[in-house]
């Protein structure tokens, strides 16, 4: 089985969410899906200063198996994307819940992340998947 952090929360398009300081998210891909998709070749991360809706499209990750697009947990504000994933994608597949992160947003509303899951339901909803 892959790794599921405790402190993270979890969508059911498989993006983990951490929560930094007040309302700035940190979000990625989980290992579980890293590992269904392969070796990442190719990120695509959203620009600073979009607004999206929650559960919209913002990046795109193609690894050598497909491409998937990632969806936002919440509604709000990009803040950030990772650069690092231009030049070295595979941080993705190396470290999904550390410098694998795709993106940091500051979201409208806290309370739109209390539907998200946490590690035990996610544990869950891949092992039915």
């Amino acid at each position: 089985m892959s790794k599921i952090p405790d402190d993270l929360k979890y969508s059911k398009s498989h993006e983990w969410v951490r929560v930094e300081d007040g309302n700035v998210i940190i979000v990625g891909i989980t290992d579980h899906a890293q590992a269904a998709l392969g070796d990442m070749v190719f990120v695509e991360t959203p620009q600073t200063g979009t607004r999206l809706d929650a559960e919209e499209a913002c990046s795109v990750v193609e690894s050598v198996k497909s491409a998937s697009d990632i969806y936002s947990p919440a509604a709000g504000e990009i803040v950030a994307g990772n650069s690092n994933l231009a030049d070295s994608p595979e941080l993705i597949n190396d470290d999904p819940y550390g410098e694998g992160w795709i993106f940091q947003m500051r979201v409208d509303d806290t309370d739109a992340l209390v539907g998200l899951m946490n590690a035990q339901a996610y544990e869950a909803f891949c092992e039915e998947e």
